[in-house]
Order: structure tokens, then sequence, then C-alpha cells
């Protein structure tokens, strides 16, 4: 026997129609149809104007049997995309696409989310919507990454970070409806995400592409997502607009000229030739294999451990001995000690699967010993991007430079008589569950010799002593179970030390022991913190006066049940399994996990 036969009784069929919107309008359906098709795209979001991110495609719903009372009159919403963005100082975030609907009597609203707007220079990143709006490129006003926007589960998926490296002026990509937006990069800014193929038409279409990252060089911009999105600029052109009644998203603009307008949505409704919704096996085969038949909602929890790069410390050019570095932020959700730990994070997604964009924080860089400002640099901010119903991001910041504020602040630098440096304030900004103390303080001296330690998470630097003694340590990290080995980390650099007493050791945890000037029978170098630990670089020391040494890069790990399946990109981060049976992923670059 033959397959894709007819389950139930057979129905004589009545005429198949098509109405396409490609403005707000109405149709009113036969009287023997009690079923339709439809699909309604919301218009995308325009890019950001000035180092910006791509504009994140429309919202994306189909469906292939929605229940309708004969002659139903249904009244389609068409949404506008995101008008473009110009240049102002410090830039112009894009703007959100309209919504589309799809309505009539006896049946729920559909509605569709307009795409979100691409970030801008020192603006917000990019923006929530239907997709997300790419993250801004860095800039000497901006050196950390640019968060990306979230997309709505079920419509549409998030958009790409901005570079974190304030060089290389490359944009994220805005979201698509059948991908995330790619993470600007120091080869280029980010793609936007591809749309959805449907053939509710007749004819194999794709929808609701993300725009394009804007790119410093000409020949370096994102492209737009395959379903209408918009190329980002190169310098010095602007960014291309998403394809009208597409909903793609708007490529993001450089430095002064005019951002991608988002594309516009359309709604396209078809009336079934079958009158009764008897579905045929082989219907319900080509569904499934055009992504249209319908999934079940999943539940699951996610834990998290979070970690931002540690601050660099300062050279000894700015006097004496310098304070070690602050640990980046420190937050996570069990597997740790019992004050620090947040909640798991609770999932409801479609079976298909769900990602998340993920961003690990670099380790600041020490300072220089032949220039000021020679205080280092503070590390950069770890992210783990959760776009669910009620989207939230986990950032844990970066660790403070010496005397600087942060995730854990750095140390205070040593002083003659009264004049000595603090440290640095730690939990900058402020989290609860707090995520990093306080540097120590500088001791005074009548030869300024001995520095604070940087604040580690679970204690403050220790304080560099009086009369010439002994530099303080690096505050303690914090141990965590999660990945099954009890690592610490999150520990602060040590201060430095001018003269044969004791440099800082560094904080447990990655902090990096402070280096010991040359006035005896040894010297000691100041040590970097350890990578993908989030531990703050030790102090340095004078005479002759030596270079700062960098903070620790950060590590994002998360964990979940052993029935999900986690994949990871790229390749350089990993994904195991736990003895236990749960599913890990960890990450020592940022990168993007699919839970299916």
């Amino acid at each position: 026997m033959a397959n894709g036969g007819i389950i139930g009784p057979v129905n004589k069929p009545v005429v198949e129609k098509v109405s396409t919107f490609t403005s707000s309008g109405t149709v009113t359906t036969q009287v023997s149809n009690k079923t339709v098709d439809y699909l309604v795209v919301a218009g995308g979001g325009s890019g950001g104007g000035y180092y910006g991110g791509g504009g994140g495609a429309g919202g994306l719903l189909t469906s292939t049997s929605l229940s309708v009372a004969g002659g139903t009159t249904l009244t389609a919403t068409v949404g506008a995309g995101g008008a473009s963005s110009t240049y102002s100082s410090g830039g112009v975030s894009g703007n959100n696409g309209a919504n589309s609907s799809l309505a009539g009597s006896g049946i729920s609203t559909v509605t569709a989310t307009g795409g979100g707007g691409g970030g801008a220079d020192t603006k917000s990143g990019g923006l929530d919507g239907g997709s997300g709006g790419g993250g801004a490129g860095s800039t000497g006003n901006a050196p950390a990454a640019q968060s990306a926007g979230c997309g709505t589960p079920g419509q549409g998926n998030d958009g790409g970070v901005g570079s974190a490296a304030a060089a290389d002026y490359v944009a994220g990509g805005g979201g698509g409806a059948g991908a995330v937006g790619q993470a600007g990069t120091g080869s280029g800014g980010g793609d936007g995400g591809v749309g959805v193929s449907n053939s509710i038409t007749g004819t194999a279409t794709f929808y609701a592409g993300g725009g394009g990252g804007s790119s410093e060089e000409t020949d370096s911009n994102g492209d737009g997502g395959n379903g209408g999105g918009g190329d980002g600029g190169g310098n010095p052109n602007a960014g291309v607009a998403g394809t009208a009644n597409t909903g793609g998203g708007g490529g993001g603009s450089n430095q002064t000229q005019a951002s991608g307008a988002g594309g516009s949505g359309v709604v396209i409704i078809k009336e079934s030739a079958s009158a009764s919704g008897v579905w045929s096996m082989q219907e319900q085969l080509e569904s499934v294999d055009d992504g249209i038949w319908p999934k079940l909602l999943i539940s699951y929890n996610l834990d998290y451990l979070v970690v931002a790069g540690g601050g660099g410390s300062g050279s000894a050019k700015c006097g004496y001995a310098s304070g070690g570095g602050g640990a980046g932020g420190y937050r996570a959700s069990g597997y740790g000690p019992s004050p620090l730990q947040g909640s798991a994070l609770p999932f409801s997604n479609l079976e298909g699967g769900e990602s998340y964009v993920v961003t690990v924080g670099a380790g600041g860089a020490g300072g220089s010993s032949g220039s000021h400002p020679c205080k280092g640099a503070a590390g950069s901010n770890s992210i783990f991007n959760v776009c669910g119903s009620a989207p939230v991001k986990i950032t844990s910041n970066g660790g403070g430079q010496t005397e600087g504020a942060g995730g854990s602040g750095g140390g205070g630098g040593p002083g003659i008589a009264s004049g000595v440096a603090s440290g640095g304030a730690g939990n900058t900004p402020p989290v609860s569950p707090p995520q990093g103390n306080s540097g120590g303080s500088g001791g005074h001296s009548p030869g300024g010799t001995a520095s604070g330690g940087g604040g580690g998470a679970t204690a403050a630097g220790g304080n560099g002593s009086t009369g010439g003694g002994g530099a303080g340590a690096g505050g303690a990290g914090a141990p965590n179970n999660i990945f099954g080995d009890c690592a610490s980390y999150a520990g602060g650099g040590g201060g430095g030390n001018n003269n044969t007493n004791t440099s800082g050791v560094g904080g447990a945890g990655g902090g990096g022991q402070g280096g010991r000037g040359p006035q005896g029978p040894s010297c000691t170098a100041p040590q970097a913190g350890t990578a993908n630990t989030g531990g703050g670089g030790g102090g340095s020391y004078a005479s002759p006066p030596s270079a700062g040494s960098n903070g620790g890069s950060g590590v994002v790990i998360i964990r979940g049940p052993g029935d999900r399946t986690f994949s990871v990109t790229p390749g350089s981060n990993s994904v195991s399994t736990h003895p236990g049976g749960d599913k890990l992923a960890k990450f020592t670059v940022s990168g993007t996990l699919t839970v299916t």
C-alpha cells in the first residue's frame, strides 16, 4: 500500500486562495472554508548610526491550521520598518520596526513583534525585538563589547555582540528568524542572521533576515542575512536598507553615514483547498520539512558561572610600586559558596531549540613602564545573554585596574607620610548577590614602597604595610564545582613592593603575584592573572620602574539537564557531559550556545 493516504473522510476540495498584504487591509474567507494558513512578518529594525550594529529582523509567525468560521472578515496590519538613524555625538541607536498582526472575529489576534534596532557607539547595546539588534563596534568612547538585543521566543533570534577590541571598530549583525546574528570580529562586521524560507505563496521565499554590522573598512562590513537583510556600511558607505515586505533588518552605518532603514513587513493568508481541515500524511510531512508544524514547549533550568576579565596593574612610572589589579566580577548559580549564589535560570522553549549569546571578557592590559597614563586597564565584562520570555543579561563586570573600581576593585599604591591611595570599590555597578570586593590601600612609609592587593570574589585586597613592610595580598576568589573540578575563580592580584620585603601573593582563583624590587639579592617580576579565571594582575615595583601585568581573561560555564543537547560556536569552546549526567558548555572565548 502506498504511503500518504488520507486520514479520515475524503472531502470535496474548494478553490485555493492566497491573499498577500503589503499594506494593511481586509479579506473575507470563503463560506465553505474552516481553516486558513498564514504568514505574519513584522517590520525590521534599522541599523545603528556610528559604528552601528545591524537591525534585527521583524518577528515571524506562521501556521497551517488556524480555525475560522466560513465568511469571516480577517484584518491584516502590516508593520513599517524602523526609520534610518544618522550620526550625532555618541551615535544614535537604530529604531525598532512596527508590529504586524492578523485579527478577526472568533480568533486570537496573531501579533509579530517589530525587529530591534542596532546599537551605536556609547549608547545602549542592540535593542530587543522580534529578532534582536546587533551590538555596536568598540570605539575609544566605548572600549568594551556592546551587548546584543534579545529576540522574541518563537519569532526570531538574538543579535550578535560588537567587537571587544577598541581598534576593530566592527559591530555585530542583527538576528534573523532562522539564526542569531554573527558577532563582530577583528576580520569584519558580523553578518545578519539568516531568515526562514516559506512556500505559502507557492514559491519558496526567504523572509526576516537580519541586517549586517558596520565596519571601519569598506570591504569588511557584515552582509545582510538571506531574507531581506541589508548590508552593513563600511567607511565611508551608508548602511543598506532592509528589503520591503520581507521584514529584513537594516544595515548598521560607519562613522557619519546614515544607517539602513528596516524593511516593511508582510501578511499572507492562504485558504486551503481542503474544506474540512483533514490532513493527509503527505501534508504533515511537508509541514515538518518546511519547519511550520506546531512544536511543543520544552521546560528546563540552566545553571551558570559568569566571570569577567581581571584588571591590569599599573606601572611604577606613576611613582612607586603599584597596587594589584582587581578580579573580574563573579556571578554564579549553585556549586559555590552560598552567600554568592543566585538562582538557576528557567526556560520554556520550542522543541526545535534555542540559542544564547555568550561574551567572555578579556583581561585588562598592564600599564606601560614608559608612558602615562600608567595605572593599567580595567578588565572587560562577561555576559550570558538570556533571551527567554523574560529577557535578562547575566553580566559580570570587569575587574578594576590599580586604584580603579570594578567587579572587584584594584589595590591602591603606596605613598610617603599620609599620601597613600585607597583601593578601588568592588561590586561596581552593584548587583545582588555581590560580584566582588574592594581593593586594599597602599601603606605609607619613608620610601613609599608597599602597595595594596586587588579585591577578590570572597575577600577584599590586603592593605600595604606601613614603615616599609610587606605589600597586601590579593583578595581570595571563590571555589566553584559547576564543572566538576572545584576550581577557584576571581582572585585579586597581589600588591607590588619596591624593596626586599615581601610582595603580595595573588588571591586564590588566578590572582597574579606582585613584583618585588631589585634593592636586595633578588627581585621578582609581577605576574599576570591566570587566563580564564578572571584573576587580577600582580602589582609592579619601582627603582627601576617595571611595567604592570595583565589581568586574566574571564570564563563562562553553563550546566543543564542530561536530556538536553548542547552545541557551541566557535569550536575552541567545549561541550562535555558531567559524570552525573548533566550537560556542560565551557566558553573560553565569546560564542553561542544552542540547547535542543
